[in-house]
C-alpha cells in the first residue's frame, strides 16, 4: 500500500491530496519527491501537467538526475506529464542497498507501474533505457491495461557469451574515464558505486545460465502496446542483434537506427531523440 513521506530535502510530494512544492533542481519546473511503494522510499522527479502521462526508467545505477536531463526538460510539458524514478536501491531510493536477485527485472517493473498507479496515473507509456528498457518491456508485456505506448532503446531480451564479455570489460570503474564515472561517484560515493557496479556485473550475468541466456524472451509476444526500438549503431554495450531480435519478436514494433549513435543515445542525441519519441507518442 502506498504513502506519503517527506522527500530527504523537505519537500513534500505531489500525491493523492494533490499538494506540491514547486522547484527548480534539475530541469526546470518540477516536482521531486518519494512515495513508499512495496516496502521502499521510490524517489521520482516529475515535470509538465499534459493529458498523457509517460514514466521514464533508467539503466543500470541510473536515476531521473543522472539518465533523464534533455528529456525532463525538452519534452512537450503541456503534452506530457513526465515522471522519472529511481529504482530501489539506485539514486535516491535509498536504503535498501541494491541487490540483484534472479528476479530483479520483474520486481523493478512491479515496483513502477505501483509507483505511477499509486501517483494517480491509470494509462500512461514508458520510454525505457538500457535495463529500463528492460523492465520496461516486462511490464508492458504483463500489464497491457496500464500501457498505452513504449519506447525502448539500449535493451535486450536475453545475454550471450558476447555480452558478458562486453560487461566483464568495464567491471572496474577505475579504468573508466573521469568523465564516465563523476556522476555515479556524485550520487553514490566512490565505494557504493564501486561494489554495486560489480554485482551488477555478476547479476546481468547469470541470466546466460537460463536456457538461451533467457531475460524475458517468452514475454514478448504479449506485448501489445505501439512499441518503438530506437538503436544507436555504433552501440558498444549492446550488438545490433538485440534491436533487431526485439523488433522481430514484438509484433507490430518499428526499429529506427541513428547511425552515430552510442549506447546514450537519447543523450547525446537528444533533440533527433525527443522529436522522434513525441512524435511517436503523439501520433
Amino acid at each position: 500500500m502506498a504513502t506519503l513521506v517527506y522527500s530527504q530535502t523537505g519537500l513534500l510530494l505531489y500525491g493523492v491530496f494533490r499538494r506540491a512544492v514547486i522547484q527548480r533542481r534539475f530541469y526546470g519546473m518540477s516536482v521531486s519527491g518519494k512515495m513508499s511503494v512495496n516496502g521502499v522510499d521510490l524517489h521520482y522527479q516529475r515535470a509538465g501537467d499534459g493529458k498523457h502521462a509517460v514514466l521514464l526508467l533508467p539503466g543500470a545505477l541510473g536515476s531521473a538526475q543522472t539518465d533523464f536531463g534533455p528529456q525532463l526538460e525538452k519534452l512537450d510539458k503541456r503534452r506530457f506529464t513526465l515522471v522519472a524514478w529511481d529504482p530501489r536501491g539506485y539514486g535516491r531510493s535509498r536504503p535498501p542497498d541494491r541487490d540483484f536477485p534472479a528476479d530483479f527485472f520483474h520486481r523493478d517493473a512491479k515496483d513502477a507501474l505501483d509507483l505511477m498507479q499509486a501517483l494517480g496515473f491509470r494509462r500512461f507509456s514508458l520510454l525505457g533505457w538500457s535495463d529500463g528498457g528492460i523492465t520496461a518491456l516486462i511490464a508492458a508485456a504483463l500489464n497491457p491495461k496500464l500501457i498505452d505506448k513504449m519506447v525502448v532503446w539500449g535493451s535486450n531480451a536475453y545475454v550471450s557469451e558476447e555480452d558478458v564479455q562486453i560487461y566483464q570489460a568495464i567491471r572496474d570503474v577505475s579504468l573508466w574515464s573521469e568523465r564516465m564515472r563523476r556522476p555515479m561517484e556524485e550520487m553514490y560515493g566512490v565505494q557504493y558505486f564501486r561494489q554495486t557496479w560489480e554485482k551488477w556485473v555478476d547479476g546481468i550475468s547469470q541470466f546466460t545460465r537460463n536456457p538461451q541466456g533467457n531475460i524475458c524472451m517468452e514475454v514478448l509476444q504479449l506485448i501489445s502496446c505501439p512499441t518503438l526500438i530506437v538503436h544507436g549503431a555504433k552501440d558498444p554495450m549492446v550488438p545490433s542483434c538485440h534491436p533487431e531480435y526485439l523488433q522481430q519478436n514484438i509484433k507490430g514494433s518499428r526499429l529506427y537506427v541513428i547511425p552515430e549513435g552510442k549506447h546514450n543515445v537519447h543523450l547525446r542525441y537528444s533533440t533527433e531523440f525527443n522529436t522522434l519519441v513525441e512524435e511517436f507518442l503523439t501520433r
